[in-house]
């Protein structure tokens, strides 16, 4: 949903292009996940540097080191995302991460 200079990202899951859940480790499924939320990202004209916000969901919060090794592979030092991470009792799929983010242009 893109509002103004905004763009508001639905939570991601593992899930293939044919719409399957993908099971793997944390890393695995918030690769798959971040992937989803950025060709998201970019159907909606923006890019991945203009991320502001990044929500992650886990089923288990001992993941959590897995997924910031991805986080700091995907966003350079000094140009990460103001992030949420927090565990759930469970998410869709049986899925082990869930991402969702904000975006917004520069007026």
């Amino acid at each position: 949903m893109v509002v103004d200079h905004l763009c508001f990202l639905s939570g991601q899951l593992s899930i293939a292009a044919d719409g399957t859940y993908v099971p793997g480790t944390a890393r695995e499924e918030a690769g798959r996940a971040f992937a989803n939320l950025f060709a998201a990202l970019q159907a909606a004209g923006f890019e991945r540097g203009e991320l502001a916000f990044i929500d992650i969901a886990f089923v288990d919060l001992a993941d959590a080191p897995q997924v910031n090794a991805l986080y700091a592979e995907l966003f350079p030092e000094g140009r990460r995302p103001a992030r949420t991470m927090y565990q759930a009792a469970a998410l869709p799929f049986g899925g082990r991460v869930k991402v969702m983010g904000i975006a917004a242009k520069e007026r």
